[in-house]
C-alpha cells in the first residue's frame, strides 16, 4: 500500500464526515476548510487566493466541473513530497473531523481518545484496499492477538466469535465504528486495568503504523571515550535510532542501515555479557543485551531491518500484510477448487439418479406394456368366437406386435443392462474418489507432520551451524593473533640486532676518530713546542741586534751591533699591565701572527743563516 492510498483513507473518513446528508456531496466551503487544512499539514506551498478561485460559489473551476476527487489527486496529492511532513498530524486532523460526527461512545467508555485515535490508524492501515472500509475478520483476530499479546495476556475467542458471527460483520466484515464499539465494550479485555490497554495500544501502534520493530534499552560502548552507557533503542527498516531514556526527548544518535551493514555476536568481555556488534562502513558499535534471549531478538529484528532495505521495502507490516492477503487467496482458490469438485461429485450422483429413473421408467413402460398384452388377450378371447377369422387376421397382427415388441423389450433390457453397468462403474468410481480423499488427507498430514519435524531439525542444525561457526572465528582469532604476536616479537629482535650491529660500528669510529685527534693533538703540541723554541731564539737574536753599541764598548759575543736593545715579548709582565682590555684581541691577532712568522723563519732556519741589515 503506498503513500497515496494511506492518505486517501484517511481523506476519505474525514469527507464523509463532512457529508452529513449521506448523499455523496459536500458543499464547497466545508471543502474549502478541509483543502486548506490539508495542505497546511501535508506541507504543501499554496496560494490563498487561488484557493479561493477553487471555491467560488459558481459553476466555474475544477471543484464545479470535475468534483472534488480529481482536485484532490491533481492539486493535493501530486503535490505531496514523501518525508516532508508528518503523517500522524494528517491523521489526527482526519480523525478530529470523523469523530465528531461517528464517534460516540455509550456508556462508561474504556478507551481514552488517544487510544481510538491509535486504534482507528490500525484500522485504516489493515482495512481492505476498497471503499467504504471494512477489514475482514481475521485482520481484526490478528490485531486482537497482537494487543493481547503485548499485554501477555490470551485472546479471548469465544467473546470474539459472538461478536464476528453477527450477520452485518459475516457479510461486510468489521467497520471502523463496530470496532471501536466492540473493544469499547470491555468483553475482549475484562479484568484489564486501563493504563495497561493503553501502553499495549501504543506499543502496537508504534510497531505497526510507525515501522518499529523492536525498542528496548541496550548498553553502547563509546567511539571515543570507550565507556559503557545505557541508551534507549529504536528500530526502523532503514535507521537504527538511540536516546537518552525511553521517553525518546533526548535523541544521541542513529544509525543507517544498508545493505553493507551485517551483526556478529561476540564473546563476553570488559564484564559485559551477551554482547553483539553492528558493523557499517565506517564504523563498527558495539551493544549488550540484559540476557541471552534479547540478544537474539535484537540480532534477528537488525537483519529484518537490514534484509527489508536490501529488498526496497519500507515497512515490515505492509509486507506481512500483503502475504496475509495472499495466502487467503490462495486458501480462497483451494476452497473453490474444492467446491468444483464437490459440484463435480453432486453431477455425477444428479445423473446417476437420473439414470435410475430412467431405468424405473423403463420398467414401468414395460409393466404397462405387460398390462396392455393382457387386456389385448382377454379381448381376442372374447371375440374369438364371434370374429374368428378376423382374429386370425388380428392374431397374425398380433403375434408380429408381440415380436416386434419383444425385439424392443430385448433392447430395452440390453440398455437396462448396460444403465447397470453404468451404474456400478459410478459406484466403483465413487469409491475410488473417496479412497483417493482420504489418502490426500493422510498425505497431507503425513507432508505437515514432516515439514514440522524438517523444521525443527533445521533450526537445530541452524543453531549448531551458528555456534560452530562463533568457534571458528574465536579460533581464527586466537591463531591470527598468536601470528601477529610471533611476528611482531621477530620484528623487534632484528630490529634491536640491527641497533646493536649500527651501535657498535659507531663506537669502532667513535674510538677510531679518538685515536686520530689524540695523534692530531701530540702533533699539535709538538709543533707548538718547536715553535715556542723558536721565537725565544729569535727574541734573543733581535735584542741582540736591536741594542746600540757605544764608543768604547765591546762587541757582545753573539757579535751584534745591538745586543743591548731587547724587543720586549708578550711574556713581559710589565708590558701586559700597561695593555688595555680592548686590545685584547689584537694582542690574540699579534699572537697568532707572531707564531706564524716563527714558523716562517724555522724554514728559513733549516735553509742556512740570513742576515739582517
Amino acid at each position: 500500500m503506498d503513500l497515496r492510498s494511506e492518505l486517501l483513507k484517511s481523506i476519505w473518513y474525514a469527507f464523509t464526515a463532512l457529508d452529513v446528508e449521506k448523499s455523496g456531496k459536500v458543499s464547497k466551503s466545508q471543502l474549502k476548510v478541509l483543502s486548506h487544512n490539508l495542505y497546511t499539514v501535508l506541507g504543501i506551498p499554496h496560494d490563498p487566493a487561488a484557493l479561493e478561485e477553487h471555491f467560488r460559489d459558481d459553476d466555474d473551476g475544477p471543484v464545479s466541473s470535475q468534483g472534488y476527487m480529481p482536485y484532490l489527486n491533481k492539486y493535493i496529492l501530486d503535490k505531496v513530497v514523501e518525508g516532508t511532513f508528518i503523517k500522524e498530524n494528517v491523521d489526527e486532523l482526519c480523525w478530529t473531523l470523523t469523530a465528531k460526527k461517528n464517534y460516540r461512545p455509550e456508556g462508561k467508555s474504556i478507551l481514552p481518545g488517544k487510544d481510538a485515535f491509535r486504534l482507528w490508524c490500525l484500522f485504516i492501515f489493515l482495512s481492505e484496499d476498497r471503499y467504504p472500509l471494512v477489514i475482514i475478520p481475521d485482520e481484526v483476530e490478528y490485531l486482537l492477538k497482537k494487543i493481547c499479546m503485548a499485554m501477555s495476556v490470551e485472546l479471548n475467542l469465544v467473546e470474539l466469535e459472538d461478536f464476528i458471527s453477527q450477520d452485518s460483520v459475516q457479510q461486510n466484515g468489521f467497520s471502523v465504528w463496530a470496532f471501536l464499539e466492540m473493544m469499547n465494550s470491555g468483553k475482549l479485555t475484562r479484568g484489564i486495568v486501563k493504563e495497561t490497554i493503553s501502553m499495549a495500544i501504543e506499543e502496537v501502534y508504534r510497531e505497526i503504523v510507525g515501522d518499529v520493530l523492536k525498542e528496548g534499552y541496550l548498553w553502547k560502548k563509546g567511539q571515543l571515550r570507550r565507556n559503557w552507557t545505557e541508551r534507549w533503542f529504536t528500530l526502523k527498516p532503514s535507521t537504527l535510532i538511540y536516546f537518552t531514556s525511553e521517553d525518546r526527548k533526548d535523541r544521541k544518535g542513529n544509525i543507517q542501515l544498508d545493505g553493507n551493514c551485517c551483526v556478529e555476536v561476540l564473546p563476553d568481555r570488559d564484564g559485559k555479557r551477551c554482547m553483539f556488534c553492528l558493523k557499517t562502513l565506517t564504523k563498527t558499535y558495539e551493544l549488550s543485551a540484559s540476557d541471552t534471549k534479547q540478544r537474539q531478538e535484537w540480532t534477528t529484528a537488525i537483519q529484518t531491518a537490514i534484509r527489508l532495505h536490501v529488498e526496497g521495502k519500507k515497512s515490515l507490516h505492509k509486507d506481512l500484510k500483503l502475504k496475509r492477503r495472499d495466502q487467503r487467496e490462495q486458501r480462497e482458490k483451494r476452497r473453490e477448487a474444492k467446491e468444483q469438485e464437490l459440484q463435480r461429485l453432486r453431477a455425477l450422483q444428479e445423473e446417476r439418479e437420473r439414470k435410475m429413473a430412467e431405468l424405473e421408467l423403463l420398467k414401468e413402460a414395460q409393466r404397462q406394456a405387460q398390462a396392455l398384452l393382457e387386456q389385448d388377450e382377454l379381448r381376442r378371447r372374447q371375440q374369438h368366437e364371434q370374429l374368428q377369422q378376423a382374429l386370425e387376421i388380428q392374431l397374425k397382427e398380433a403375434e408380429e406386435a408381440r415380436a416386434s415388441m419383444q425385439a424392443e423389450m430385448a433392447l430395452k433390457e440390453a440398455e437396462a443392462e448396460r444403465q447397470r453397468t453404468r451404474i456400478k462403474e459410478l459406484e466403483a468410481m465413487q469409491q475410488r474418489l473417496e479412497e483417493a480423499l482420504q489418502q490426500e488427507i493422510k498425505a497431507r498430514q503425513d507432508e505437515e507432520a514432516f515439514r514440522y519435524a524438517q523444521a525443527r531439525l533445521l533450526a537445530e542444525e541452524e543453531e549448531k551451524m551458528k555456534a560452530l561457526m562463533s568457534l571458528r572465528e574465536e579460533q581464527e582469532e586466537y591463531i591470527q593473533r598468536a601470528q601477529r604476536e610471533k611476528q611482531e616479537l621477530r620484528e623487534e629482535m632484528e630490529s634491536k640486532s640491527r641497533s646493536l650491529e649500527d651501535a657498535q660500528t659507531q663506537l669502532e669510529e667513535v674510538r677510531a676518530n679518538r685515536y686520530r685527534v689524540d695523534q692530531d693533538v701530540v702533533a699539535a703540541q709538538r709543533k707548538l713546542r718547536q715553535a715556542s723554541t723558536n721565537v725565544k731564539h729569535w727574541n734573543v737574536q733581535m735584542n741582540r741586534l736591536m741594542h746600540p753599541i757605544g764608543p768604547g764598548e765591546k762587541r757582545a759575543s753573539g757579535g751584534g751591533s745591538f745586543s743591548s736593545f731587547r724587543i720586549p715579548s708578550q711574556k713581559d709582565p710589565g708590558l701586559r699591565l700597561k695593555q688595555k682590555p680592548d686590545d685584547q684581541d689584537e694582542e690574540s691577532k699579534e699572537n697568532m701572527e707572531s707564531r706564524e712568522g716563527c714558523e716562517s723563519d724555522k724554514r728559513l732556519s733549516t735553509n742556512g743563516d740570513m742576515d739582517i741589515p
